[in-house]
């Protein structure tokens, strides 16, 4: 198995569904998963034969996405990590599926905001109040754990962007 297909089918993935699972319990989403995240995308790139041009607009597309939510984060809309997961996250997806990416995210992060404040409008369940990711979730003076529908966007996207076509020959 080529490492573009290993990246593809198990550390991407991997590396959303920890980002999700990390936001969830702790609101937080590591600068080292982002850095994982941008240096598999090198690799892949590298092995892949992605030529200068390609890269290049691949490079403008998480540029692009990490001006936008560094904004938004100033602005107190995001949290940090929400905008440096969707910045890496579009890097791999290039122009090619940017915008399909960030309208899944957009319309998964309306769903689980929606969600999350008629779940908060109602007490907490006895079973979750040990649990004290539980409880963070549920206040409402917190955020919302953007991250899951990032990774959640991502993981639908993958199988259409150029650099899965490429890792598969298509």
């Amino acid at each position: 198995m080529s490492l573009p297909l290993i990246a593809l089918l198990f550390i991407f993935p991997a590396a959303m569904a920890y980002a999700a699972a990390s936001d969830l319990v702790s609101m937080t989403i590591s600068n080292r998963l982002c850095l994982v995240l941008l240096a598999t995308f090198a690799v892949c790139a590298a092995t892949l034969g992605l030529g200068w041009n390609q890269l290049l607009w691949h490079l403008a597309a998480g540029g692009l996405v990490l001006v936008i939510c560094f904004g938004m984060f100033a602005a107190g809309w995001i949290g940090g990590g929400d905008a440096k997961l969707a910045a890496v996250t579009a890097l791999w997806f290039g122009f090619d599926q940017l915008m399909p990416y960030l309208s899944l995210a957009a319309i998964g992060g309306g769903v689980l905001t929606f969600v999350l404040l008629k779940l908060r409008s109602g007490p907490l369940p006895q079973v979750a109040t040990g649990w004290s990711w539980a409880r963070r979730l549920h206040s409402p003076k917190e955020g919302v754990p953007y991250g899951i529908a990032l990774a959640f966007a991502a993981l639908l996207v993958l199988p259409d962007s150029a650099l899965w076509r490429a890792a598969m020959g298509l």
